[in-house]
């Protein structure tokens, strides 16, 4: 009787083991979370660092599907991204990561002070109308990775 009951247990148990299996191979199959990072870039003599830095990132994870990058520059670093002076690797540069899908922003308070517009800075750059360091703190509250080289 006593082996009857042990036999018993095990066939009733094999669904929820069976179970416990399916859910355990549906959590391994799930994709990693993609990792949004935000880079801050202020300094003129940083500007070729921190580009290199993102292309780093990007070949380091496999490239812009596995990572969001968005790339905040204010202060006289913006000076580098101007369309006039800007150098052309620089400008080949930042095209790629433009067609890349990286968010390239300009700080609206930097554009006044500099007396420029987005017409005056390389294609890709969106305006940070309330300021570079606004739009650094809501790119962290939506869980983006602060990064400052």
């Amino acid at each position: 009787m006593h082996r009857r009951n042990i036999l018993w247990g095990a066939i009733s148990a094999l669904p929820a083991v069976f179970a416990a299996s399916r859910a355990s191979a549906a959590t391994d199959a799930a994709p990693p979370q993609k990792l949004k990072v935000v880079y801050h870039l202020n300094h003129l003599d940083k500007v070729s660092f921190v580009l290199g830095n993102i292309q780093n990132h990007l070949d380091g994870v496999g490239g812009p599907d596995h990572v969001t990058i968005a790339l905040v520059v204010h202060g006289q670093a913006l000076r580098a991204f101007h369309l006039t002076s800007a150098n052309p690797d620089l400008s080949k540069r930042v095209g790629q990561f433009s067609k890349a899908g990286l968010e390239l922003a300009a700080c609206g308070n930097t554009m006044k002070s500099q007396n420029v517009a987005l017409k005056d800075l390389l294609p890709g750059f969106l305006a940070a109308e309330r300021g570079g360091v606004v739009r650094i703190a809501e790119l962290q509250s939506q869980g983006y990775l602060y990064l400052r080289p």
